[in-house]
């Protein structure tokens, strides 16, 4: 799964990055986590501001979020909470390095990890977005991660990992009919990436710190 990421890059890094129409201007987020307003982009190269956690259109109550907030790639497009989304609603969620949870030998704890690419310092996961509207009138914009199988730097530390969109690959994932993304839905080359530990600072969300990316001291 993806239960926490960041998003340190400057309004003007992201529009440059993804082509923006507008140039946003969010705050570095160093611990991003499940219900909160993550960074999205949608068709057009539109940026905007989704809830973490996704709400189908047709759920009675907007709790369900909580429990979707990663959605499998191999059944998105077949699975009732996520199939209008995956045909319509496809978005790239802007991050620059996600955490993972390894159980350690004693298996009473586990160690966090920092997994980032070497050579783009700014990338992308694959999203779904959707809209709720409540029977009292509230209403919702929110989103979920897309996951795959883990690469070979990822199955030691977690048997899921996010799915990251390549460049070239974005508006295809955007506005591509749902047959023609399926290639994109793959494990991330593990030979990019890098994970290193770090301290238990991260698992409170309410640590929203550099710090939380410093790799652990020996």
């Amino acid at each position: 799964m993806c239960g926490r990421y960041t998003q340190t890059h400057s309004g003007q890094e992201l529009a440059a990055a993804f082509q923006l129409t507008s140039e946003p201007a969010p705050p570095p987020r160093y611990n991003i986590s499940p219900a909160q307003p993550v960074s999205a982009i949608i068709a057009n190269r539109e940026y905007r501001i989704f809830q973490w956690g996704l709400v189908p259109s047709w759920a009675k109550d907007y709790k369900i979020g909580y429990r979707l907030i990663n959605a499998r790639s191999e059944t998105a497009a077949e699975k009732p909470s996520f199939r209008a989304a995956f045909k319509r609603r496809r978005c790239l969620i802007p991050t620059d390095g996600f955490y993972e949870w390894q159980r350690t030998a004693s298996n009473k704890k586990k160690q966090p990890f920092y997994i980032h690419l070497h050579n783009r310092p700014l990338f992308a996961f694959a999203g779904l977005w959707e809209q709720w509207e409540g029977a009292d009138g509230s209403y919702l914009e929110t989103c979920t991660i897309l996951t795959t199988d883990p690469n070979e730097l990822m199955a030691p530390i977690h048997n899921r990992m996010p799915v990251i969109i390549p460049e070239d690959g974005y508006d295809r994932w955007l506005t591509a009919p749902p047959k023609q993304v399926q290639d994109l839905l793959r494990p991330y080359s593990a030979d990019a990436m890098e994970a290193y530990p770090v301290s238990a600072l991260v698992n409170s969300p309410r640590n929203e710190v550099a710090d939380c990316i410093a790799p652990l001291e020996s």
